[in-house]
């Protein structure tokens, strides 16, 4: 259980930082940086007067703030710390290019700034299931005794893991291809990529550069190196990844593992990775029922975190009692009611085709409750594959043309409720037609494929919205 590498530390007394963007993460980049001594110039592309507000406050601590103009670099700017939403082509990171200067996301600032002794990182990522996982992993850790705690793109920020008096045995990390493009000097002690579909390819620009930037997470990997075995992907991202010598490859399956595996064996999570003579050998970690929700792409995530947790030393006990004391975030394929013998399910996290296809492969039959921003999906995969689960689908939001059009091509018999209607009460009348269309041992599923925005604040208010009115229902008797 290393400490993990430890950067050189870096003066910072006088060094002329730019830091690009304000919010969750510029602004507190900006204070710590100006705590160092360094001379901080923030430059963020809106003037709102939350923007004004926030630079009026970062101005009276000695921070210069620049709103309105995010594109030109600062004259004498030796680093750039950019938020992590900030795409790799904006002419900010031209003109730093053009002039020899530095570009850090918020992760590679906080890496740098580990002192000596600094915990270890235990790093997940994948398009769908970080979070998940990475709480997972924090309360196997708990369990096991260690002081550890759920940072970087969840949770407590970074900066303030690696800076607080709270001193980690060990970290469990979630990041996002945005923070990893941004992260070049990250190296893990273990780490994980859950699965690889097409996601942010607006941001990245290709499928190629997504999971490349994803792929970096491997890098310099001490221990163990954790893959999908049913998603290739991941796996090839470990074979062109340079990683310290004698740095295992660990796949994780649903089906049975072979040797350097975890997967499942007659209802049991097994590890036949980290065990003496892993040929003959397999040691029981927990079973299926200690996972919930134990659907599918959960088990998964459950295996992934097991096998960084089982890389860090950690023993089967504690996985065990880690993965039963876990409980999922709302909105993530949570159970809201049965209503008339009809299940009804909260998957509003499901905010993408993959993210959907997993949950619609833990259910059948299924009345499905979709639809919402599309950002550029499209859905015939999606829906020749989960054809034959659907009882009926009810669609809302702006893009749902596309899904109603994928179903006319790929499940022309299953009833299309169509409502034509994107303001937040949609949910209820959603809410209600799923439920004419469903029969006793049908599950409603929300699991929309697409992002929120159209009618809802974020997926948590389309989440909330959902079981408000499945409550209502019940209320009424209706169902």
């Amino acid at each position: 259980m290393g400490s993990g590498q430890v950067t050189e530390r870096l003066d910072w007394n006088g060094k002329k930082v730019t830091v690009a963007g304000l919010g969750v993460s510029g602004i507190p980049a900006a204070r710590v940086l100006h705590g160092l001594g360094a001379r901080v110039t923030v430059v963020n592309d809106g003037d709102d007067e939350r923007s004004r507000v926030q630079a009026a406050a970062l101005e009276a601590e000695g921070v210069t703030v620049r709103l309105g103009d995010g594109a030109t670099l600062p004259s004498g700017t030796e680093l750039i710390v950019t938020t992590p939403g900030w795409q790799p082509d904006k002419p900010l990171f031209a003109a730093a290019a053009e002039a020899g200067v530095e570009v850090w996301g918020d992760v590679e600032l906080a890496w740098r700034l580990r002192g000596p002794g600094a915990a270890p990182w235990l790093a997940v990522t994948g398009t769908n299931g970080k979070t998940t996982t990475v709480r997972m992993l924090a309360s196997i850790l708990e369990a096991a005794g260690l002081r550890t705690a759920a940072v970087g793109n969840i949770g407590v920020s970074l900066l303030d893991a690696v800076l607080g008096a709270e001193e980690y045995d060990v970290l469990a990390v979630e990041l996002s291809s945005y923070q990893l493009h941004w992260a070049p000097s990250v190296r893990a002690h273990s780490a994980a990529v859950l699965n690889l579909a097409p996601d942010h390819l607006d941001w990245h620009g290709s499928m190629e550069a997504y999971a490349a930037d994803k792929g970096r997470i491997y890098e310099g990997n001490q221990v163990a190196c954790v893959y999908n075995v049913a998603d290739g992907a991941t796996e090839d991202l470990v074979r062109e990844a340079d990683v310290e010598e004698g740095c295992r490859a660990i796949g994780f399956t649903l089906g049975t593992p072979g040797p350097s595996e975890l997967g499942v064996v007659e209802g049991l999570l097994v590890d036949r990775a980290f065990v003496e003579n892993r040929r003959e050998n397999a040691q029981e970690l927990a079973e299926v029922s200690d996972v919930q929700p134990p659907a599918p792409h959960n088990i998964a995530n459950a295996l992934a975190a097991a096998a960084l947790a089982r890389a860090f030393g950690v023993d089967a006990k504690a996985v065990r009692d880690g993965l039963k004391a876990f409980r999922p975030d709302p909105h993530r394929i949570e159970l809201v009611e049965e209503v008339g013998g009809v299940t009804y399910v909260d998957d509003s996290k499901a905010t993408n085709t993959h993210a959907a296809e997993a949950s619609l492969a833990a259910y059948d039959p299924i009345v499905w409750i979709a639809g919402g921003l599309a950002k550029g999906a499209t859905f015939d995969e999606l829906v020749e594959k989960s054809a034959k689960r659907l009882r009926g689908a009810v669609l809302i939001g702006a893009d749902r043309a596309l899904i109603r059009e994928a179903l006319a091509r790929h499940a022309p018999e299953v009833p299309v409720v169509d409502l034509d209607r994107t303001d937040t009460g949609a949910m209820s009348e959603a809410v209600r037609e799923a439920a004419r269309l469903a029969r006793p041992g049908d599950t409603v599923l929300l699991a929309p494929a697409c992002a929120s925005m159209d009618m809802f604040t974020n997926y948590n208010k389309r989440g909330e919205a959902f079981a408000d009115a499945v409550r209502a229902l019940a209320a009424t008797g209706d169902a």
